[in-house]
């Protein structure tokens, strides 16, 4: 198999014209012992999902990408940040990085709309799946929260092929800061691309809402949100920025 151009090292990857989703094929390997890391993809989903089961549209055209990876479940979720840095330069590599920011916990936006967003879960015993969908051709219409893709947004026509060799090789990047530094060497830049920092946000729990200004993030990436009972820190939320339901 032809890896794309600049493709890690020691790294596999794993190609399909379809699945039910690139994340159940990465459970399906760690169920089988395997720990990666391997990229898995796929040119269509036919159960393609984002977070809290939301339906995520897997039209031709747009990158389906999983990285099933060795690592511990309670450091996990630092590593959406440092797959939504990466996501956010692979769109960022079409257009200006000024029109690309970042929502917390983990969705890229290109114009104040969504472009791409990432499913974190566990696929086996230390070994987690990271889901990466990245609207390059396409996007879906009434969307609670905006969606755009980076061809409605640049008229280019851009080959998911290529597009998960940047990706692979821009995670492989953040990943190792990560080894290296921790979440502490994330934080800095994830922040500095923050869409809402200082500003009002409403941040939807399991059993409530929450508006507040968005201060800042842990020191294990959860958000701090500065309400009038003072600092709370959120751990899971949906996030919508400017406070207004």
């Amino acid at each position: 198999m032809t890896l794309p151009k600049g493709w890690p090292d020691r790294v596999r990857l794993v190609r399909f014209d379809l699945l039910d989703s690139t994340n159940e094929e990465a459970r399906r390997l760690a169920a089988t012992g395997d720990r990666g890391p391997v990229w898995i993809t796929a040119r269509m989903q036919s159960k393609g999902r984002g977070r809290r089961g939301n339906a995520w549209i897997s039209e031709s055209g747009n990158l389906f990408a999983t990285l099933l990876l060795a690592a511990p479940h309670t450091t996990a979720a630092q590593l959406g940040f440092a797959a939504s840095l990466a996501a956010a330069d692979v769109v960022g590599s079409y257009t200006s990085l000024a029109r690309v920011r970042l929502k917390w916990p983990n969705d890229v936006l290109l114009d104040n709309r969504k472009v791409a967003g990432i499913l974190l879960e566990t696929a086996g015993p230390e070994t987690i799946a990271i889901g990466i969908g990245i609207n390059l051709a396409h996007h879906p219409d009434g969307t609670e929260t905006p969606a755009i893709s980076v061809s409605s947004a640049t008229s280019l026509t851009v080959d998911p092929g290529g597009a998960l060799g940047n990706l692979a090789a821009r995670f492989a990047a953040w990943y190792g800061t990560w080894q290296s530094q921790g979440f502490a060497g994330l934080k800095p830049h994830w922040l500095k691309r923050a869409s809402g920092l200082g500003g009002p946000i409403r941040a939807r729990l399991v059993d409530r809402e929450i508006k507040g200004v968005f201060e800042d993030l842990d020191h294990d990436g959860a958000l701090l949100l500065r309400c009038d009972a003072g600092l709370t820190r959120i751990t899971a939320a949906e996030v919508f920025l400017g406070g207004a339901r």
